[in-house]
């Protein structure tokens, strides 16, 4: 039976888009749904900033009338400029278990990019390294967490049967520490706060719009020679603060600072996966009280970012921002958390969590094919 492609053109189109999932996992116990209010905002280009500056095309594979796939292929004009390339992306791709389906979705998304001048396709990317990407190759025995993506794991052989090539590995580390700190954990921070380099603080609530500036200061330098990093505007900056702040816990939210200038901050949320997988994508007319119940037995939390400014790296503030963030996180019951993504070949941050008994349990991956 053939395969038609029908690009997302309505509202109609867009709510399909979005609803795929729901098939593709309606049997599956880690997959956690997603918000569709919040996936409507993230399509929107009237509410989200990152269609200011890139191009993006939403596909439908359609068979027999039913929608058996998606994908999307886009353009991140401030990747390319920042690096310097061609790059194109694809992200949000969903399918049933059928190769050719995978295929045809794969063809479209890479004939959209070639067309547009592009010379290589990444993916998934949905939609830049400051959002969820990767697929999920190793760990589909937990849900993931917070801002994390899952995927089912027949789609690692579609995508390497079509051709695309390992780019790089992510790493989500995972640490239980129910009751108290290893012990070499605390004699390494004895020792770094014998030194005295730095002060680390709480990010303060009532200043919030001027916190967020301060991290935004240190956001682009600290990130700049990662890999695949795209350098955030104010807008997107702001508008990915604001929508944070929704799950922010302030007692995991750090800033390091140097003689008064901000040098460090690190974020972890608290883990609102294991509440989101309750309410099955809808707050009314029942979610909210399902979503409010799970909130109380959250025990988990996720360190999503963390970044130190180059040249201050090697002063211990990486160990210091783990230590306050699991110290507090115990504190609230949670003792199990998670530190990710980490590039596979980020050794100064891979060792400090290495030493504190943090052990790698999922790994994600990003494909690169080129556009010949």
């Amino acid at each position: 039976m053939k395969i038609r492609i029908k690009k997302v053109e309505s509202k109609s189109d867009l709510n399909k888009f979005i609803k795929l999932p729901w098939k593709i996992y309606k049997n599956d116990i880690n997959w956690v749904p997603p918000l569709i209010s919040q996936m409507k905002s993230t399509f929107n280009p009237n509410k989200n900033p990152y269609f200011k500056h890139s191009e993006v095309q939403f596909f439908l594979a359609i068979k027999n009338n039913n929608i058996v796939g998606r994908i999307a292929a886009h353009i991140n004009r401030s990747h390319n400029k920042f690096h310097n390339d061609k790059v194109g992306f694809f992200g949000f791709f969903e399918c049933i278990p059928d190769y050719n389906v995978a295929k045809t979705l794969f063809d479209e998304a890479y004939n959209w990019l070639k067309k547009r001048d592009m010379e290589v396709i990444r993916g998934p990317m949905s939609f830049s390294t400051n959002d969820e990407l990767g697929l999920l190759i190793k760990g589909f025995n937990m849900p993931p967490m917070v801002m994390m993506t899952y995927n089912p794991q027949y789609y690692e052989s579609f995508i390497e049967k079509y051709g695309f090539k390992k780019a790089k590995d992510l790493y989500a580390y995972y640490i239980d520490l129910h009751e108290k700190m290893p012990e070499r954990f605390e004699r390494l921070m004895k020792r770094v706060k014998e030194r005295k380099r730095f002060i680390l603080r709480k990010i303060n609530p009532k200043k919030i719009e001027q916190e967020i500036a301060t991290i935004f200061q240190i956001y682009n330098q600290a990130w700049q020679y990662n890999w695949g990093f795209v350098p955030m505007d104010e807008d997107e900056f702001h508008h990915t603060a604001n929508e944070l702040k929704k799950i922010a816990d302030f007692d995991l939210l750090f800033i390091v600072e140097i003689d008064n200038k901000p040098v460090g901050f690190s974020l972890s949320l608290p883990d609102i996966n294991q509440a989101l997988i309750k309410a099955n994508g809808r707050l009314f007319p029942f979610g909210w009280l399902k979503l409010l119940l799970a909130f109380k037995k959250i025990d988990r939390v996720r360190t999503i970012t963390l970044g130190i400014v180059k040249k201050y790296k090697d002063l211990g503030i990486d160990l210091a921002l783990y230590y306050e963030t699991i110290k507090n996180a115990i504190k609230k019951g949670c003792g199990r958390g998670e530190a990710s993504w980490i590039l596979e070949d980020n050794m100064k941050m891979r060792r400090p969590l290495e030493r504190m008994g943090a052990d790698i349990y999922k790994i994600y991956r990003i494909y690169d094919k080129k556009l010949v």
